[in-house]
């Protein structure tokens, strides 16, 4: 399973692949060296699905592990509902629902048909504003796409293909710690 690739990975490596390296240096260290507050609420309200305390309805599936053997990907959904056939992804704030975003949950889609559930609905539900955002189920098209991103993401080689972004540099929390750039964070 070491050459699995994590489900919550694919957004981040939208955002910035060298990320990814980054977290997995600092991520044995205290996250107050490099957490902002959307990280830290984010972290906060994941906690009610790590618990399976984010729903009290007894067929939700809470935190369920998922793997999809063919593209070679796992993770954890937040919430299926099985008698809605509808599965749903959690974020705190969700002003704009990002590619990286919808890659994650296509992802858990995918892995959860391979699985064997019936998903006939998906939605991302914004814990904040305590709205649900119903998107469409993902096209031939769009796994194709996906598995493009998957593919993408197991050739990447941050000493050939970093390309810094400005604008999303300084909006990453590792953006202080990181050797590709010098520009310094907007929560600093």
């Amino acid at each position: 399973m070491d050459d699995f690739i994590l489900i919550s990975n694919l957004n981040d490596f939208i955002f910035c692949p060298y990320s990814i390296y980054l977290h997995n240096i600092y991520m044995n260290t205290d996250e107050e060296i490099y957490h902002a507050s959307p990280q830290t609420k984010g972290k906060l309200s994941h906690a009610t699905i790590d618990e399976k305390t984010a729903s009290n309805k007894k067929d939700d599936l809470q935190s369920l592990p998922i793997i999809f053997l063919r593209l070679g990907i796992m993770g954890k959904i937040d919430i299926y509902r099985t008698k809605e056939k509808l599965l749903i992804e959690r974020k705190y704030n969700l002003k704009t629902i990002y590619r990286g975003q919808l890659y994650q949950l296509w992802a858990q889609y995918f892995c959860m048909k391979e699985m064997g559930y019936e998903v006939e609905k998906l939605a991302f539900y914004e814990i904040s504003t305590n709205k649900t955002t119903f998107v469409e189920l993902p096209t031939k098209e769009d796994r194709a796409e996906l598995e493009k991103l998957i593919e993408d993401f197991r050739n990447y080689d941050p000493e050939i293909e970093f390309l810094q972004n400005e604008n999303k540099c300084k909006h990453c929390v590792y953006c202080n710690l990181c050797d590709k750039t010098n520009i310094e964070n907007v929560y600093t």
